[in-house]
Formats: C-alpha cells, sequence, structure tokens
C-alpha cells in the first residue's frame, strides 16, 4: 500500500474535534499583533535580516505546527497501514509419485526433493512452524507443523516412491494442516463437491494467512481433485502456495514392475498453481540456484498485512517535540517562551 492510498484510507474517529482547528488562524493573528510592535522595535540579529527574521517567527511557527498536530491527535485519526508480517506457519508438500524415481536429476528426483526442502526448511526462521505432507495416489501428513528442525527432517527422510500423483489431494491436506481451525472439508474437498470455480484471484495482502504452503513436485497429477480447482480453494483461505520444480524437461525413462515411461518436468500447472494463488514458481539446480531459490522464497514469504491502525499516539507524540524544541529555540534567542 502507497503513502498515498494509506492518506485516502484517512479517517477521524471524533472527526467533531476537529472544528478546534479553526482557533488556529485567530490565535496566530492575535500573538502576531501582539508581538508586532516588540518586532518592530527589537535590534536585528548579527547574523543579518534575514537571519533575524527568522529566529523570530521560527520558535512561533513550530508552536502553532505543534497545536495543529496535537488538535489532529485529538480527533483520533485512523488509516490502513502496511504492516510487516511474514509466514509464520509453513507446510512443505513433497511429490513423491512414481516419476520422482527418474534420474534426470542425480540422484533422483526424489532424492534431490528431499534435500531441496531440508535446506529450504533449515533456512527458514526458528520462530517459524513446518510441516510435512507427503503426496502419491493419495496424501498424507507426515509431519504436523512443529518448530523442531530434527522432526521435520528425519519426516522428510522418511519418504519413499509411491504410485499414483495427486497433487490436488496433496494441497488440500496442506492446507487443512495449515489451517486446522478452518472447517475444511477434506472428503468433500478431495471429492471436487464444494471447491470454489478455478481462475479466483489471489487475496489481496490484508486476506492473507499466516502461512503458506510450498510444493517440490515435477508436475505430474493424473489423479483427484482438479488442481486448479483446489488452487481456488486455497486463494479462497488466503494461502499462497510455493512451487518447486523437480527434474529436466527432456525427462527420463523411469522403469519399474515390467513398465516403462518417459517423464518430464511439466511446469505449466505448477506455474499455474502458484499463479492462482498468489505464490511463485521455481525450477531448481544445483547448490547455487537452490540457495537464490530459498532467498527468494524468504523474502517473498514476508508479505504486507494492511491493518486499521489509529494514529492518535504517533501524531502526539510528533506534536510534544514541536512544542518542546519551541520553547528551547525561544527561551535560547530570546530568554523566554514564545
Amino acid at each position: 500500500m502507497t503513502a498515498l492510498a494509506a492518506f485516502r484510507s484517512l479517517e477521524f474517529h471524533w472527526p467533531a474535534m476537529l472544528w478546534l482547528l479553526a482557533a488556529l488562524p485567530v490565535l496566530a493573528a492575535l500573538y502576531a499583533r501582539r508581538r508586532a510592535g516588540a518586532a518592530r522595535g527589537a535590534p536585528l540579529e548579527p547574523a543579518g535580516p534575514a537571519a533575524g527574521a527568522l529566529r523570530r517567527r521560527l520558535p512561533a511557527v513550530l508552536m502553532f505546527a505543534a497545536l495543529a498536530v496535537l488538535l489532529l491527535a485529538v480527533a483520533r485519526p485512523q488509516a490502513k497501514l502496511v504492516l510487516p508480517s511474514s509466514a509464520r506457519k509453513v507446510v512443505v508438500a513433497i511429490d513423491i509419485s512414481g516419476s520422482m524415481r527418474a534420474t534426470d536429476v542425480k540422484p533422483t528426483r526424489l532424492k534431490a526433493a528431499q534435500e531441496a526442502a531440508k535446506a529450504f526448511v533449515a533456512n527458514q526462521p526458528a520462530l517459524v512452524r513446518v510441516g510435512v505432507v507427503a503426496v502419491a495416489g493419495t496424501a498424507a501428513v507426515a509431519q504436523a507443523p512443529t518448530r523442531s528442525r530434527r522432526d521435520v527432517d528425519q519426516a522428510i527422510d522418511r519418504l519413499q516412491a509411491q504410485r499414483g500423483s495427486a497433487l490436488g489431494t496433496g494441497i488440500v491436506i496442506a492446507l487443512a494442516a495449515l489451517l486446522p481451525d478452518a472447517g475444511i472439508d477434506l472428503e468433500a474437498a478431495m471429492e471436487g463437491r464444494i471447491l470454489p470455480p478455478a481462475g479466483v484471484e489471489p487475496p489481496m495482502g490484508a486476506a492473507r494467512a499466516d502461512g503458506a504452503i510450498v510444493l517440490f513436485s515435477d508436475g505430474a497429477n493424473n489423479i483427484g481433485p482438479d488442481l486448479e480447482q483446489v488452487a481456488g480453494l486455497a486463494a479462497e483461505h488466503g494461502v499462497p502456495v510455493y512451487s518447486v520444480g523437480i527434474g529436466t524437461t527432456d525427462g527420463a525413462v523411469v522403469r519399474a514392475e515390467g513398465w516403462a515411461m518417459r517423464v518430464r518436468l511439466e511446469e505449466a500447472p505448477l506455474k499455474k498453481l502458484a499463479e492462482l494463488t498468489g505464490g511463485q514458481y521455481f525450477r531448481t539446480g544445483d547448490a547455487a540456484r537452490r540457495q537464490r531459490i530459498f532467498d527468494t522464497l524468504g523474502a517473498r514469504m514476508s508479505f504486507g498485512r494492511a491493518r486499521t491502525t489509529e494514529l492518535s499516539a504517533p501524531l502526539a507524540a510528533l506534536g510534544a517535540a514541536l512544542a518542546i524544541v519551541a520553547a528551547l529555540l525561544s527561551l535560547r534567542w530570546f530568554d523566554r517562551i514564545l
């Protein structure tokens, strides 16, 4: 939110008190009349006429400015200000489907995802609680959100590849783990019965939850609810999803139980998921690239939260400071207060 937008949102809890400002011009005129004779008879300051005029006027100007600010404070001004906020809870969703056995990322996509996820977790502030969701033909919470990095790392290390790829289910389970009090109907959501329509615009900062989902996946999705519908559900709850692509666009051949299939990194659904929820898509690579991704993720997960804030206290402090400065200057230069 810009300063102009904050100014436009300004309102007063006691607007009737603003009429007191009308007294300032009257007081200023009375003060000017009283000081006119003294100012004509006073000798000029050694620094010259300009410096003398400035000295005579500055304390009074500062004092009247202080009165104006204090009167504004009495009217209890309020404005919508963007205050810094960051994700306090993060759920890491890791794709453990069969395509994650591919070796186009060494040693395998799954191992690369696990290492990247642990590196991401290590980068999080100590107060951030981190949970883990495993995503295959269904999804399950491997670790409830906790501040114990050891428990999170152990949960990530225990993950093993399984059949199926239900990314939509994984996001729903991650949402439920992130927002346990949101009343998300898991059964209905995974069946696609009550999800909002696809294309829901991501909410502004004021509606965002203090949490995020980070998905490590190759983008394959062949079962479960529609991914765009699930993205709408996440957007409705103000939860951004940051997706990290694991794999290469050329792909690799995966062989298991007598079948073989070339699997490629499918970036389109991962990008769409991030776009619809207000997150961002990243494509992992070497260690240096991963660190850049995590640095960017940390910056992206710190966002502004617009809140209505009363400005009476800071305005009162400013008014008091101006009055003190005016009094001190007048005492120093004229041995009196105005």
